[in-house]
């Protein structure tokens, strides 16, 4: 066999090795260890509410098992979609996330506008929470039931009157879902927030309305409203007593205020992975059972394939509800 040059030889070995590494795949986000940077969650509401309450919760939790501080990042704003369109337009390199709520299955169909598209700019990981609302009347109201009251609105169309949080949210959307429903006419007045609602409806001003366990149940516990239905599938934990709307009359009825998790579309299926058993795990630890218990909220902790199917069907229902009713935004 004859020999080569030393440099021919040199220059061929020099051609295999590039030719091999050039076939060798390249090192991507997933094949690297990933995190090794500071997350940020951002969180399209304010301080204070049930989404940040629950962003804060599993940053806290995700910081000790990722190794990386989570950071939550509040950019409240055109109806959470200012934070959540940060977010489509980041880096998908799972280091930037997105913590939304009802509202983001609601907006595709009330905003004439969107700055995103809710179905293809994210990668849903996990549903994290839900919280059922509570069908409240004032403890002077001769509404005793969900039958009382179908029965009162359909003797007098419009008469009665029902509040809300302000036009296109989860309260003003399980008020047009009810009455959708029952077939019924009530009269809804918009208020600019939940608390000045829930004020004149313990004072008598209006007729009822459907608040979340968390913001209404104090009242009810103290005495000041009355509970007729509550509007999960099924009776919740700590309000056993309280019938569901959809026991009631109205069967298939369920509405709640969620919580969940998301990374922008085309994060790397590692990363999402990683992601979705933290978080699950997570929801499923007993610390956060408990904390979310206080919170008066359920803790879901979903798969990514029955997150997307929830998004889907909610985004569905909200439409028909948009739709029909006619609700316009302020």
């Amino acid at each position: 066999m004859p020999k080569w040059p030393a440099a021919l030889a040199t220059k061929a070995l020099a051609a295999i090795t590039f030719a091999v590494g050039a076939a060798s795949p390249q090192p991507t986000y997933a094949q690297a260890a990933w995190p090794d940077r500071p997350l940020k969650l951002i969180v399209p509401y304010p301080a204070g509410g049930n989404a940040d309450n629950t962003a804060r919760l599993l940053a806290t939790q995700l910081s000790s098992r990722l190794g990386q501080q989570v950071v939550v990042d509040n950019r409240p704003g055109g109806s959470g979609t200012i934070g959540a369109a940060a977010v489509a337009k980041a880096a998908p390199d799972g280091y930037t996330l997105l913590l939304d709520a009802t509202a983001f299955t609601v907006n595709p169909s009330l905003l004439p506008k969107m700055p995103f598209d809710a179905a293809k700019d994210f990668a849903p990981i996990s549903l994290v929470m839900q919280a059922p609302l509570l069908l409240v009347v004032p403890t002077a109201s001769p509404l005793k039931s969900v039958a009382d009251l179908t029965q009162a609105a359909r003797a007098k169309p419009g008469h009665l009157t029902y509040a809300s949080a302000g036009n296109g949210g989860a309260q003003h959307l399980a008020g047009e879902l009810f009455k959708q429903g029952a077939r019924v006419s009530i009269t809804h007045i918009p208020y600019r927030g939940g608390a000045p609602a829930l004020t004149d409806l313990i004072g008598g001003q209006v007729d009822l309305m459907f608040s979340a366990t968390t913001a209404s149940g104090p009242f009810v516990k103290g005495g000041k409203l009355r509970a007729l239905a509550v509007t999960s599938p099924k009776r919740v934990e700590g309000w056993e007593q309280v019938p569901t709307v959809a026991e009631s009359g109205l069967p298939g009825f369920q509405v709640s205020e969620w919580n969940g998790l998301f990374a922008p579309a085309g994060t790397p299926q590692p990363v999402l992975q990683r992601l979705e058993a933290e978080t699950r795990a997570i929801v499923a630890s007993p610390d956060v059972k408990k904390r979310f218990a206080e919170l008066g909220v359920s803790g879901v902790g979903s798969s990514a394939q029955d997150f997307r199917a929830f998004l889907q069907s909610e985004t569905t229902k909200w439409a028909r509800v948009i739709r029909q009713s006619g609700i316009r935004t302020d």
